[in-house]
């Protein structure tokens, strides 16, 4: 299983990493199902960190299987075997947000995530075999891959006021792990099979925000609610995930992965930013969800200021930011673009309190959308 070619032309996913993503879009579903009902229950604090742990076991899995078989993909039999059982680890996986969600128990979520971090550490035990040159990279991995994952298991024997400071230390360990073995080395990754499987992720959770919302405004509108409230709801939650999806693919990841994110400083920092990227996405399917749940219970007024519209708000907010850092401002940019997406940043936060929040936020992240064309299309004619 030696090192792919990193200039490979025509390099695309395969049927095998399609299936492994489709099989992570029911934890993207759990996960943000979980972070809804904290919010219409009114446990906003520990709703969204048990949300941001459960994501991140979720992203990180999925993250590391994207790097790796961006580099060694054979796609023979041993590797497929692998690969379906961390797709297997990925299920267990889902199968456990529900309950750590709920009340905090994670056992079922570390057994998945263990099971799914154990394969890929055979994977990483495979290649230190078969390709010499990069053995001590590969070697790394492995050991900080098992390492971690026996950190995980000792945290379910220890009591329960000691788990979240292990939790904390094990996730930074996690994130070190890839730092400390690619400075031996760098395996040798495709630009575009890279950019395109992060593509591929930001549609699974902005589909996933689709589905949530309108499965909740479905259910809403079957309780005979106010109509116009809901429609407001839908049609501001349509404007933004068509300007999420809009402004996330304004810009080619796969220029930046060729260039100037060749190095470990720069690549690192958009690997492990888009975390933030897609756990808003995700989130902003939860509040929708959670709004549409409030209205129709009658907790909040849809046309009156409320703190509520917050749940809608707050992950756009985030989104936008994260987008701007991680994703556009390393492109050339103009100084419209340069203002446009703090300042937009900004307004939806303050459309929280807006009557409607869901239809003000839409339409001040459709304007960005407006503002950041026109921008893109007048510096190409300069140019």
């Amino acid at each position: 299983m030696r090192g792919r070619d990193p200039g490979e032309p025509h390099r695309t996913a395969t049927s095998l990493e399609l299936l492994f993503d489709l099989c992570f879009v029911i934890a993207v579903a759990q996960a943000s199902a979980g972070l809804s009902t904290a919010v219409v229950e009114g446990h906003h604090f520990t709703g969204v960190l048990r949300f941001a742990v459960v994501f991140f076991a979720v992203w990180w899995a999925w993250m590391n299987f994207t790097w790796f078989a961006s580099a060694y993909d054979p796609d023979d039999v041993p590797y497929r075997l692998l690969v379906l059982v961390q797709i297997t680890g990925s299920l267990i996986l889902a199968a456990g947000i529900a309950p750590a969600s709920r009340t905090g128990d994670l056992r079922v979520v570390i057994w998945g995530y263990v099971v799914l971090r154990t394969a890929l550490a055979v994977l990483w035990l495979r290649a230190a075999r078969s390709d010499p040159p990069r053995r001590r990279t590969a070697l790394r991995f492995a050991t900080g891959v098992t390492g971690c994952q026996a950190g995980w298991v000792c945290t379910l024997l220890l009591p329960a006021p000691a788990r979240l400071p292990a939790i904390a230390a094990l996730i930074a360990a996690e994130v070190a792990v890839p730092v400390w073995a690619q400075s031996a080395g760098t395996t040798p990754w495709h630009p575009r099979h890279i950019a395109e499987r992060y593509e591929l992720f930001v549609l699974i959770v902005l589909g996933e925000s689709v589905a949530a919302a309108s499965e909740a405004i479905r259910d809403a509108f079957g309780r005979g609610h106010d109509a116009t409230a809901l429609y407001s709801l839908a049609g501001g939650g349509l404007l933004i995930v068509f300007a999420m999806w809009w402004l996330y693919f304004a810009k080619p990841a796969h220029t930046l992965l060729a260039t100037t994110h060749q190095g470990h400083r720069k690549r690192f920092a958009w690997a492990y930013g888009h975390y933030l990227v897609f756990a808003a996405a995700a989130a902003e399917g939860a509040g929708l969800a959670a709004y549409a749940e409030l209205i129709t219970r009658r907790s909040v007024d849809p046309f009156l200021p409320s703190p509520a519209g917050a749940a809608i708000t707050l992950p756009l907010a985030l989104f936008l930011a994260a987008v701007w850092v991680v994703h556009v401002r390393p492109h050339p940019h103009g100084r419209t673009e340069r203002f446009a997406y703090p300042v937009a940043t900004v307004a939806v936060l303050g459309a929280a309190w807006s009557p409607a929040p869901a239809l003000m936020a839409g339409l001040l992240a459709a304007v960005l959308v407006v503002v950041v064309t026109l921008a893109g299309r007048a510096g190409g004619v300069r140019r």
